[in-house]
């Protein structure tokens, strides 16, 4: 029920991003999502990917630090409205986010949201039980 996203520990200096993406480009790893957050020092780059593992060691190759972290990937519903609905549902159940993120997909009636939650086990198990679509990581990687 989980997907594996990769967090890359950043300096926040011009350049670092492209040098990921293009460590990752020359291996042909293809992202599929990304987010990124920064504070005056250093940032987190965070993103799931096609080829975990061959992304891993290109990177930590290449002295970057990097974490992996289990994430959920739920749809919503693509209407106003749709991300409200998952995200008062989880707080009625008292389901902590500790951050989200979009994935863009191609086509679909549908969005989906990349979630972090304090307890993931928990939040998997109540979306699916609220008739809430999680996706399995092998279909988000090749997306």
């Amino acid at each position: 029920m989980f997907v594996e996203q990769i967090s890359i520990f950043l300096e926040n200096k011009s350049g670092r991003i492209a040098e990921v993406t293009s460590i990752l480009a020359n291996a042909g790893i293809n992202i599929r999502a990304l987010s990124l957050a920064d504070t005056s020092d250093f940032g987190v780059l965070r993103i799931i990917v096609n080829d975990n593992e061959k992304a891993k060691v290109v990177l930590k190759k290449n002295d970057f630090t990097v974490g992996m972290t289990e994430v959920v990937a739920v749809e919503v519903e693509d209407k106003p409205g749709g991300l409200h609905e998952i995200l008062n549902m989880l707080y009625n159940e008292g389901i902590n986010i500790e951050y989200m993120y979009a994935f863009i997909k191609q086509s679909g009636d549908n969005a989906l949201m990349i979630f972090r939650f304090e307890d993931p086990e928990k939040a998997s198990k109540m979306l699916t039980e609220k008739n809430f679509t999680v996706i399995e990581r092998n279909k988000i990687y090749t997306m």
